[in-house]
C-alpha cells in the first residue's frame, strides 16, 4: 500500500501559513518587549555577584595569609624573648671575656630579631587593614547587587507568571505552524526576520506602501501581491510582501 502524496501548496496558501507564523512570533515578540531588558539584567548581575563572591573568597584568603604572618612573627618574638633571658642569666655565670662577648653577641642578635619582627608586623597589619577595607566595600557592593537581582527577579517572576500560559501556546503554535512551512521559505523567513529588531519578515501593503520600512510599492507591484501567484520582496528592506486581505484588512 503507498502513502498519499502530501499536496503542493498554492503560493497564495503558502503565504498565508507563513503570515500566520508570523502573527504568532509577532505574539511572541511582544511578550519579550514586555519583559524588556529584565533577563539581561537578571544575568549580568548574577554574574556580577559570582564574581564578587570569588573576589571576596580571595580577599578573605589574603587576610588570612597575613593573619597567619602576624602569628609567626609573634612566635618569632616569644622565641627571641625566650633566648633574651636565658643568655641573661648565663651572663650571671660568664668565666672569661669570650663567654661573655659572645653571649653580648647573641643578646644583640635576638634584640635584632625582635626589632624585625615588629617591623614586619606593622608592615603586615597595614597590609591587613587595607585589604579588611576592600573586603568590607566588596561586601557592601555584593549586598546592594543581590537587592537589586531580587528585586528584579520578582519583577520578571511576574511578568511570566502573568505570560507563562500564554508563552508556552504560542511556542507550541509556532512549532506546529513552522511544519507546514517549505524548508527554503522558512530559511527565507528567518534570515529576514533575524535582521531587523521588530522581527517583522512578513508584512502587508498598507496606504500603498511597504509595511516594514513603509517605502511606496508600485501600483504594478502592489497588483502582482493581490494576485498571489509568486513571493514577492519589497525592493527596499527585503521583507516578504503579502496582501492585506491575509490580515483580515479591507483592501481598496
Amino acid at each position: 500500500m503507498t502513502m498519499a502524496k502530501k499536496k503542493e501548496l498554492t503560493v497564495e496558501e503558502k503565504l498565508t501559513e507563513l503570515y500566520r507564523l508570523q502573527e504568532i512570533d509577532s505574539e511572541l515578540d511582544k511578550i519579550e518587549v514586555l519583559k524588556g531588558e529584565l533577563p539581561v539584567e537578571v544575568n549580568d548581575l548574577e554574574d556580577e555577584i559570582e564574581g564578587l563572591n570569588k573576589r571576596i573568597e580571595r580577599l578573605q584568603g589574603t587576610i588570612a595569609e597575613f593573619e597567619d604572618e602576624l602569628s609567626k612573627q609573634d612566635a618569632n618574638i616569644k622565641e627571641s624573648n625566650m633566648l633574651i633571658e636565658r643568655y641573661n642569666k648565663q651572663l650571671d655565670d660568664v668565666k672569661n671575656n669570650r663567654e661573655y662577648e659572645a653571649l653580648s653577641k647573641e643578646l644583640e642578635l635576638q634584640k635584632l630579631e625582635i626589632e624585625l619582627s615588629e617591623k614586619r608586623k606593622r608592615d603586615t597589619v597595614v597590609k591587613a587593614e587595607a585589604k579588611k577595607e576592600v573586603l568590607s566595600e566588596t561586601q557592601e557592593r555584593l549586598e546592594v547587587k543581590k537587592e537589586a537581582l531580587s528585586n528584579k527577579k520578582a519583577e520578571l517572576d511576574k511578568i511570566i507568571s502573568n505570560t507563562d500560559k500564554e508563552e508556552k501556546k504560542l511556542v507550541s503554535d509556532s512549532k506546529k505552524q513552522r511544519d507546514k512551512i517549505e524548508p527554503r521559505l522558512l530559511k527565507a523567513y528567518d534570515k529576514i526576520r533575524s535582521s531587523y529588531r521588530n522581527g517583522l519578515s512578513v508584512v502587508t501593503v498598507s496606504r500603498n506602501s511597504c509595511g516594514g520600512c513603509f517605502n511606496k510599492i508600485p501600483p504594478q507591484t502592489q497588483l502582482e501581491i493581490s494576485l498571489m501567484n509568486k513571493v514577492i520582496i519589497c525592493e527596499h528592506c527585503g521583507r516578504i510582501l503579502v496582501d492585506g486581505s491575509l490580515a483580515g484588512e479591507v483592501v481598496e
